[in-house]
């Protein structure tokens, strides 16, 4: 299909490394586990990843190693058509690795060493700037330095280029940095890290997106997983119910979200109904084991947005 929607993603390219086990193991002990298989992951890949499914086009900044791991996540994200003309291969840094045990509930627990990530730099940053002319959204994380992403969001914005920003994983962002943000859309535990608000229903979600408008994002979307999905903009606040699906694994359900409201939004979607095209795309991921392979397609996220809740 001849796409729309123009998305730019400058972030995190991870091997996942997938364990199913019952349980955590306890220190000192040594749990057998259930099943292990790898996915192609980390968070900007996947957010990639997720909106080529949906029809955009899609082109990748980061960074991986010269090693085993990084000509294995170049075809996975070569294969859904995405541009990778400005990922650099680092001869002197590992490509990053996310570990991830998923328990019999589906929550998944991550250890992610970040490698060749952590040296995203200027070379980066003038690939996204010279992006930008062409791109709709402009997609970042926080599994590369955050102060090239600030730099790669100013420019977005002197562009008039929207900006989502994914606040994962957590880590402190000054306060002069809020009112750079378009759209911030962090999950339960964000949420709590950058607001001080447990996050456990929706009203708390209203306090939580609240606090992030008061320190200058214009759109504070609050991600509740099962709960729901809460958001508060200039325009109004509203809440998107869940889809009800059966949970099997949640590690890539953010990354989806995060894939689909970019091309929502690029393809003029207002920002309700782009957080309801996200939900959809979410749920579907958390039917599916693995990272960049739970990523649903568009006619399965049409058909559920299309199904009754």
């Amino acid at each position: 299909m001849d796409a729309s929607a123009n998305i730019l993603v400058f972030g995190g390219i991870n091997m996942g490394l997938i364990t199913r086990s019952s349980r955590l193991p306890r220190p000192g002990e040594t749990l057998r586990g259930e099943r292990f298989y790898s996915s192609s992951g980390g968070k900007g890949a996947t957010q990639a990843v997720a909106a080529a499914r949906l029809g955009a086009r899609v082109k990748m900044v980061g960074r991986v190693g010269d090693d085993l791991f990084g000509p294995v996540l170049l075809e996975a994200l070569r294969r859904d058509g995405i541009d990778l003309s400005a990922v650099a291969v680092d001869a002197d840094h590992a490509t990053g690795v996310g570990v991830i045990v998923v328990d019999s509930s589906g929550q998944n627990h991550i250890l992610a060493t970040y490698g060749a990530n952590l040296q995203c730099n200027e070379e980066q940053l003038e690939a996204v700037e010279q992006a930008l002319p062409h791109a709709d959204v402009l997609v970042v994380q926080m599994e590369i330095p955050f102060a090239i992403s600030l730099r790669a969001v100013q420019a977005a914005r002197e562009r008039g280029v929207r900006v989502i920003l994914d606040p994962a994983p957590a880590a402190a962002i000054e306060a002069e940095v809020y009112p750079h943000l378009d759209i911030v859309a962090p999950n339960q535990t964000e949420a709590e890290f950058h607001t001080g608000i447990v996050v456990d229903d929706v009203e708390a979600a209203a306090k939580a997106a609240a606090v992030l408008r008061a320190k200058g994002v214009r759109v504070a979307v609050i991600k509740m997983a099962e709960l729901g999905v809460y958001f508060e903009a200039d325009a109004g606040s509203g809440f998107v119910p869940p889809f009800r699906v059966a949970a099997l694994d949640t590690t890539a359900a953010g990354d989806a979200f995060h894939g689909a409201l970019a091309v929502a939004l690029a393809e003029g979607k207002n920002l309700e109904d782009g957080i309801r095209f996200g939900a959809a795309a979410g749920a579907l991921a958390v039917t599916r084991p693995g990272v960049q392979d739970a990523m649903p397609n568009r006619a399965a996220v049409e058909a559920l947005l299309g199904s009754p809740s």
